[in-house]
């Protein structure tokens, strides 16, 4: 056989061999995070996550790989959670959170991981460590009374009179009495600050606030001057949080005392990090109070002078992190941007800015060697996992410094994300991604799965995710769509702000642009086709329940069901006073025609609704006012309840029943014969 045939032979052969990718497959991923240059330049500490699926847990470790290539090496070894490796600024020493003791707390280690050492012993256990530059203190927050504060034997005999209590009641005079997943309890997170060498903590932020605020992730919302000698972190100090999106930046002498505002911007505050000659403190803003999906900009503040500088004001899009140059005069910020997250660079001083990092994925957890020659970031994207990369700064190719996952995945086909963009009614283009079925042949016809995303104002990226991964939904045999309706991030603040006080009209146009678009492929099956969403994705499931027949399955997860009772059950009230033009009795006409509750006489396709009962953003009531609808109106529903999560399923036990519960309810209706269309009743 020729060469050449041979080649082909083989490469088909391997093809072949590839699995179709699962959930199973999925939880071996090993997953990466939270990578640290040395001050040195010669390493990056990082955090890998494994599943370990027979035990329930996801245990987490530190590793370290050299900035000239090598094999990581794992640095921890005791304990399920060993994170937030921050390096000593002589680079000698790792400063860590563990549980190795029993409770999370504040380690050092050396930079091989020898000479292991406790710093903090709090009862209510700590976490967010920080070095301060001058090497001097670690900071860290702690959930303690504020009655207490760093008084750990308080702290202890309050801990120990809540657990003997037989009484567990709970009693309220304020709201934002919950929280995403968790009830307020007496407790308040504060920043600490404690010698590097153990000793008596400082605490930073006595008081009733939470110093950090609350944060679904991003850039820390504290930090520690290039002299050690001060500490700025962001408060939200409004008297009823629970209808603010106002926080504000504070400082206050690492040594403690009385904190300063710095900001008095009437929306939020963010992520400060002063510039390595601590001339400037850099943070994110918004403008609009009460909105938190308005647009995050990069502002600078000149220490000295006061001098504010919006440094994106121009730049229609979100900057959702940042980092500072090593000499202070320029700052590296992420942006999203039509279904990818890139780097772009701007001077301090302000003016244009340029595009540094791009391409299809997405790139995250910038940074910079001490004399700013080389880059280090995350980069991910449908088919790969996050890895490390290092590149340039003289430009040049990205090389990876990471190769974690590459040989297990080396057993699987991997579809890649295709991009398309249709016109809504009214002549707007919307974006989509598109992923083809494992093992995908021209000539054939596949069902389609459409996923609509939460938020409202978020979108699906050219990035790898952990929950509704679309490798899994391809490799069990669908073609996967992911639109980008209005409302959705990365396409600017007009596209955003179109969906307030609009959740069913405008976005509902959009999705069924791009199902129109879809169905007239000729590899997608027209009559087999199913759509799901979680958070307001499952909101818009529900509002198709109402108003279309043209899916054969739905999957309703966490989705709002019903807007007037949701705001008597939810806590971030900003949200629906925001998007609803006030609360219910303010505007009972939008709340009751935005409500898929009320369109129930329209439900007829089946669908699997799915809840957590620890979930406080959507609590799980609107999921069983959702079944009970189903029900009573006969329409085929199966209810999915998990009494130990909230918003996310995240137990990895949990994550391969959801998983193999959603693809079992969709392949049993898609793969029904279709519905035979009832002749119209005779006339009279």
């Amino acid at each position: 056989m020729p060469r050449v045939a041979s080649l082909l032979v083989l490469l088909a052969t391997v093809v072949l061999a590839q699995q179709p990718f699962d959930v199973h497959a999925l939880l071996k991923i090993e997953r990466i995070s939270d990578p640290q240059i040395s001050p040195d330049g010669r390493q990056v500490a990082f955090v890998v996550e494994q599943v370990d699926l027979d035990n329930n847990r996801r245990p987490r470790h530190i590793y370290v790989v050299s900035l000239t290539g090598g094999d990581p090496v794992r640095v921890t070894s005791e304990g399920q959670l060993n994170q937030r490796p921050r390096w000593s600024p002589d680079a000698g020493r790792i400063a860590f959170v563990s549980d190795r003791s029993g409770s999370p707390q504040v380690w050092i280690m050396k930079a091989d991981g020898s000479e292991p050492r406790q710093v903090t012993r709090f009862p209510t256990g700590a976490g967010g460590v920080l070095f301060s530059p001058d090497g001097k203190r670690l900071l860290f927050t702690s959930e303690v009374y504020p009655e207490c504060g760093a008084d750990e034997a308080c702290n202890q005999k309050k801990l120990d009179e809540e657990k003997a209590s037989p009484v567990k009641a709970r009693i309220y005079t304020a709201l934002l009495y919950r929280h995403w997943d968790r009830w307020q309890g007496k407790r308040r997170s504060h920043l600490f600050a404690i010698p590097v060498d153990g000793g008596k903590a400082t605490d930073l932020t006595p008081g009733d606030r939470d110093v950090p605020p609350f944060s679904l992730g991003g850039p820390d919302d504290y930090a520690v001057s290039p002299d050690g000698n001060e500490v700025c972190f962001a408060m939200v100090s409004d008297p009823e949080p629970a209808v603010s999106t106002n926080s504000d930046l504070y400082v206050v002498p690492i040594t403690g005392g009385e904190a300063v505002r710095v900001t008095s911007n009437p929306a939020a505050d963010n992520s400060p990090a002063y510039s390595p000659d601590g001339r400037y403190l850099a943070f994110r803003m918004q403008t609009r109070p009460g909105y938190e999906s308005d647009r995050w900009r990069l502002a600078v503040l000149e220490r000295a002078t006061g001098k504010l500088t919006v440094l994106t004001e121009n730049l229609d899009r979100w900057v959702t992190g940042f980092t500072w140059s090593p000499d202070s005069t320029r700052i590296f910020y992420t942006v999203e941007d039509r279904g990818r997250q890139v780097v772009h660079m701007v001077p301090v001083t302000g003016g244009g800015a340029r595009t540094i990092v791009s391409g299809p994925g997405y790139v995250s957890d910038v940074q910079f060697t001490p004399d700013g020659k080389t880059m280090v970031y995350l980069g991910q994207s449908g088919v790969q996992p996050a890895q490390l990369y290092r590149v340039s700064s003289a430009g040049g190719a990205p090389q990876p410094l990471t190769r974690i996952n590459d040989a297990f995945l080396s057993n699987y086909r991997l579809s890649e994300f295709e991009e398309f963009w249709v016109e809504a009614s009214d002549r707007v283009r919307v974006h989509s991604f598109l992923v083809k079925p494992h093992g995908f042949r021209e000539g054939r016809r596949y069902p389609a799965l459409f996923l609509i995303h939460g938020g409202p104002q978020g979108a699906w990226e050219n990035n790898w995710g952990y929950r509704w991964n679309a490798q899994v939904f391809a490799g069990a045999g669908y073609v996967v769509v992911l639109p980008n309706p209005r409302g959705s991030t990365g396409f600017g603040q007009k596209f955003i702000d179109e969906i307030n006080a609009d959740w069913g009209g405008k976005v509902f146009d959009d999705i069924m642009a791009v199902v129109d678009y879809v169905t007239a492929l000729p590899y997608v099956d027209p009559d087999r086709m199913a759509a799901a969403g979680g958070s307001y994705g499952g909101y818009m499931v529900n509002w198709i329940l109402g108003h279309t027949q043209r899916f054969r399955a739905l999957v309703s997860h966490a989705g709002v069901f019903d807007l007037r009772s949701m705001f008597g059950e939810t806590e971030e009230l900003w949200f629906p006073l925001w998007e609803f033009l006030g609360a219910p009795w303010d505007n009972p006409e939008l709340y009751a025609r935005l409500s898929p509750s009320f369109y129930v006489k329209n439900f007829r396709t089946p669908t699997l609704v799915i809840h957590g009962e620890l979930d406080y953003r959507v609590p799980y009531g609107q999921g069983l006012q959702l079944f009970t609808a189903l029900q009573l109106q006969k329409v085929p529903s199966k209810l999915l309840l998990f009494p130990d999560e909230g918003h996310w399923i995240l137990k990895p036990q949990n994550s391969v029943l959801w998983y193999r519960t959603f693809l079992e309810w969709i392949n049993e209706w898609i793969n029904k014969p279709a519905p035979t269309p009832q002749a119209p009743a005779p006339k009279p």
